[in-house]
């Protein structure tokens, strides 16, 4: 007998300090579709969607269905309205019935101006049209999640991975055991503890350190009954009464061993918490350990302003000190967002000479802006395809973009906001790693995952920023850093 999928995505990563909201145009520019176009390029992908595109080529008994899969970068808190507007087109295309199971593609983490936690409000509004049938979920490993999600879905699990390189296996876990709940085989039910601690993803890789070990932790818990463990950092730059790290575990019929398992898990969150404290150095020090490091390229990231925490590609503290340093090596500054200046650029041409002003155009709350003289390089229309392996096989549209020349610095500008973090960004504007001795790149840890074995050595700089390392340096309102 032929069963029915229904398949949705809402996946943003809310950041209430960023300077710019986000808007139905900033989902449109990166994933707004349904249908057969939702999995166009999906398929043999990093990516939830191009599981879910496996499950349907693989199941011949179940016909799935993509209703609305919506993401945008992350940023600021998202227009009410386009909340509101998904939201009543998921529960009217649900609500015409015939459903076996529901798949949710979420993030966990993501907020508008008037709710704190619209993804509790879609689950419920996804339960109440649905009724009883299965729903299961996936969630970003930076989720900030209500315990009352447990009681909404049937199902869920987390990314492992930090860098997020496990988002296709994550989704492939909740499918299959959503195919199992369906079936009758299990009857999960899950336990959320959210411990409140506001941890920095600094040092939440998951290579090693404790996030590392939290998640061996996860693992040797998944035993008979216990089905899935997640452990979740948080996103403390959400501002939300929701803010911090947890454990999630599903287990099969039996909520006081997933109980008890998320309770010593999250203990064991409050014992490693010290250890998630971050340590970086000035922008003006980081430089100068990057050219006294070994010869190769060597990056130095500013995660106060990487566009995966929120940031909007603005802030000038690191651009400025690496102005004043003006270093006689080739350096590449990625970047800014800047639509003014490409547009300057684009009207003037490649080969001209321009006065320009870098930075702080967003807003004036982290820095001045920099004043340069500038050759225009090079023009693109700023797309590539990510070639991983986060989110490979992704395409991602920068609009226009211009490379521009500040002595033996290449800039890169762009008119939107789009993370660096894979190398076929810089391919796109010509640079050539071989070549670069200093890469600066507004990013963090998601950074690693395609440039840790390019880099000779990898620099994180403090710089002030809407995802600043020091959160005692941002207005929080909700949450209690």
């Amino acid at each position: 007998m032929t069963k029915k999928l229904a398949v949705a995505r809402f996946w943003f990563e809310g950041n209430a300090f960023a300077p710019l909201p986000t808007d139905l145009a900033a989902f449109q520019g990166r994933e707004w579709a349904k249908g057969e176009a939702a999995l166009t390029g999906a398929r043999g992908a990093a990516t939830e969607l191009a599981a879910v595109a496996e499950f349907a080529e693989t199941r011949p008994d179940w016909v799935v269905t993509c209703l609305r899969c919506a993401s945008a970068n992350p940023g600021g808190p998202i227009d009410d309205a386009v909340f509101e507007g998904l939201r009543d087109e998921l529960v009217g295309d649900l609500a015409h019935g015939g459903w076996d199971a529901v798949y949710l593609s979420l993030h966990g983490a993501a907020i508008t101006p008037r709710r704190p936690a619209p993804e509790l409000e879609l689950l419920r509004a996804v339960r109440d049209a649905v009724g009883a049938i299965p729903i299961a979920a996936s969630f970003d490993l930076h989720a900030n999640l209500n315990p009352r999600l447990a009681q909404l879905l049937d199902f869920a699990t987390g990314y492992r991975t930090y860098p997020h390189v496990d988002m296709r296996e994550t989704a492939g876990r909740a499918l299959a055991q959503l195919e199992r709940i369906a079936a009758g085989e299990i009857r999960p039910v899950g336990e959320i503890v959210n411990t409140g601690l506001l941890l920095g993803s600094f040092n939440m890789r998951t290579d090693a350190g404790p996030m590392a070990a939290l998640q061996a932790a996860a693992r040797a818990h998944e035993a008979s009954p216990i089905l899935d463990v997640s452990v979740f950092g948080g996103f403390p730059y959400a501002d939300t009464p929701d803010c911090g790290a947890s454990v999630m575990v599903y287990a099969d019929g039996n909520r006081v061993v997933a109980a008890e398992a998320a309770g010593e898990l999250a203990a064991a969150i409050r014992a490693r918490a010290p250890e998630f404290a971050p340590a970086l150095v000035s922008p003006k020090e980081g430089l100068r350990r990057a050219l006294a490091a070994p010869t190769g390229v060597v990056a130095l990231t500013d995660p106060a302003d990487n566009p995966y925490s929120g940031g909007a590609a603005d802030t000038p503290e690191l651009f400025r000190a690496l102005v004043a340093l003006s270093p006689r090596a080739p350096t590449v500054f990625a970047y800014f967002c800047d639509p003014d200046v490409v547009d300057t650029a684009w009207r003037a041409s490649v080969g001209t000479h321009l006065s320009l002003m870098l930075g702080a155009k967003r807003t004036a709350a982290f820095g001045r802006p920099v004043e340069v003289d500038a050759d225009v390089l090079r023009l693109t229309q700023g797309e590539f395809r990510n070639v991983g392996p986060m989110e490979r096989g992704l395409t991602v549209a920068a609009g226009r973009t211009a490379v521009l020349g500040v002595r033996d610095i290449r800039v890169i500008v762009t008119e939107r906001v789009v993370p660096a973090n894979d190398p076929a960004f810089f391919a796109l504007h010509g640079i050539d790693l071989a070549r670069t001795r200093l890469l600066c790149v507004k990013a963090k840890n998601h950074f690693r995952a395609a440039f840790q074995d390019r880099c000779a050595a990898i620099i994180d700089v403090d710089c002030p920023g809407p995802a600043a390392a020091d959160l005692r340096t941002l207005p929080f309102r909700n949450a209690k850093p």
